[in-house]
Formats: C-alpha cells, sequence, structure tokens
C-alpha cells in the first residue's frame, strides 16, 4: 500500500492496494491515519460490487441508511445511489447536482465519519472529467480563526436541521426532490453540536460549521448568531482551504466528514451521466455516547 500525498494540505492517492479483498488490520489502520491526516483519499483503479462497497465501508463504523433515501441498492439498502440516469423515465438515483457546500450527517444526533463514493459513470466533457468533488479543510480552518472568536465560542453549540438543506435542493431548477413527509421530519428533528470538535484521530481543533446544515448558535441573540454564522462561512471558503478530487470511473473517494466540508460541482447536463454509489459511515467508535 503506497500513499501519494496531492501536496496541497488536502487530499491523497493510496495504490496497490484491492478493495474487494479483506484488508489487514494494519491497513485498515494505515487508511484510517491516512484519513485523518489528509482529509480526501482516493484509491484508482477499483472494481466493486455493492457488497464488497458495503463491507469495506463499515469496517469503519456503523452505515446510515438515510431517512429520504428513495434510492439504494436492492440488496442493500446502506448503499444509495446518487445518479442523473433515468431508466423507463424514472430516476435511477438521486441527483446531487447543484449542490451547496455541507458535512453530511451534521444534522444527526450521531455525526458521520465518513463518506466513502465508488465511481462507476463519470461524465466527460472535452477530455475533461465533469461533476468533480471540492473539499475545504476544517483544521486549517479553524487555526485561522481570530483568538477572540475562537475564546467567545469555545463552548457554544449549533443547532443543524436537515430540512434546511433539502429544501435547498428542492428549489434547484428540475430538481425531483419532493418534500420530506412529515414522518422524515420527525425522524430527524434539529440537533445541537459544538461550534469546535476535538478530531479523534488529530486530536486538534475543528471548525465544526457548514453552510448546508446549520442554523444557529443557540447560546447567542438570533442577530450575532447570524453575523457569526455569516463570517464563519465565508472564512472556511476561502480559496486556500480548497482542495477538488477530479474522477475517474474506479475511483473510491473517501473522505472526513469532521475535518473537511465538500460541494458536489453541478457541471455536467442531463444527458451527460453519472453514476456514484455511496455509504455514508457514523462516528460511533469515535464518539460512542456523543453529547
Amino acid at each position: 500500500m503506497r500513499v501519494e500525498p496531492k501536496g496541497t494540505g488536502l487530499g491523497a492517492s493510496i495504490h496497490d492496494i484491492d478493495l474487494s479483498e479483506p484488508l489487514s488490520q494494519e491497513n485498515y489502520k494505515a487508511i484510517e491515519q491516512a484519513l485523518g491526516r489528509y482529509g480526501v483519499i482516493s484509491f484508482p483503479g477499483q472494481t466493486l460490487t455493492s457488497r464488497q462497497l458495503r463491507d469495506y465501508a463499515e469496517h469503519f463504523g456503523q452505515l446510515e441508511i438515510n431517512v429520504a433515501n428513495m434510492y439504494h441498492d436492492a440488496d442493500y439498502p446502506e448503499v444509495m445511489i446518487l445518479s442523473n440516469m433515468k431508466e423507463d423515465g424514472k430516476p435511477v438515483g438521486l441527483s446531487d447536482a447543484g449542490q451547496d457546500w455541507h458535512t453530511d450527517m451534521s444534522y444527526s444526533k450521531t455525526i458521520a465519519f465518513s463518506n466513502v463514493l465508488y465511481g462507476i459513470k463519470i461524465p466527460h466533457r472535452d477530455g475533461r472529467p465533469l461533476g468533480n468533488t471540492e473539499f475545504c479543510n476544517m483544521h486549517a480552518a479553524y487555526a485561522d480563526l481570530p483568538a477572540a472568536l475562537k475564546e467567545e465560542l469555545a463552548d457554544m453549540t449549533i443547532t443543524h436541521d436537515f430540512n434546511k438543506f433539502w429544501e435547498m435542493m428542492r428549489r434547484e431548477k428540475g430538481s425531483t426532490r419532493p418534500p420530506l413527509t412529515e414522518e422524515q421530519r420527525k425522524r430527524k428533528p434539529p440537533v445541537s453540536h459544538p461550534v469546535f470538535l476535538t478530531h479523534p484521530i488529530t486530536g486538534k481543533k475543528v471548525l465544526y460549521a457548514n453552510p448546508g446544515y446549520s442554523m444557529r448558535i443557540n447560546e447567542l441573540p438570533e442577530a450575532r448568531s447570524d453575523e457569526v454564522l455569516k463570517f464563519l462561512f465565508e472564512h472556511q471558503l476561502q480559496d486556500k482551504y480548497r482542495y477538488r478530487h477530479y474522477w475517474k470511473a474506479g475511483d473510491v473517494l473517501m473522505w472526513d466528514n469532521m475535518g473537511t466540508i465538500h460541494n458536489a460541482v453541478a457541471d455536467y447536463r442531463p444527458d451527460e451521466h453519472r453514476l456514484i454509489k455511496r455509504c455514508q459511515v457514523m462516528a460511533d467508535k469515535y464518539f460512542p455516547e456523543l453529547y
């Protein structure tokens, strides 16, 4: 197993490993450490079934079955289908085109450790891959915050709401997402998490806020909360914190949801087909009794 850093502060490729086969405990540990260090890691040239993807991902923690998951593998509900393709006029998967910056599962009581995505069909135009995934480094974003703001927010919490992002996505042109049902809303009520988390792998502080789900800093008056969140969102999206993964078919892409935020770039048309399978790994191994 060979780790190739990208040299940007985020991102590394891991070569000479086959994720379709069970790995040694040493390899699993090395992957976990690489994920904490580089935030985003890719495994090029993989060939996986849905079961193999699930089996690899669940080694790192319990897999979430998404509350709004209408599009998943028929045999493995933990494996979500992301696609703009259609069969018999019906969507094959959930389109993630047009997303904004967010952190998956910050809306859940038990937050996400990692996403594991397997690229099957990747659209191209003029020789360039489309639908690439951008990331921002939340270790660096925290480190660069003004000292006075770190002190002010040190013991504060943020409310995160699944419906905020869902409704934003529904407003996107061409969205096929229905509104959440009352039952889905009840299963994912708003939750609160610290503004700053201590990362369980690096032991360092990270900024745990994102434009997609963060609603309110609970301990601040509403006007001050709005002001601070606006600053945090602009701060964390600076170019100096960014890294973009350029997809290839056969890539397995894995990222750390505590140390990064991400955005799916919506630069492909409906006739430029994209098909990706995804597992979301919960952070239950790291925070077994979260908050």
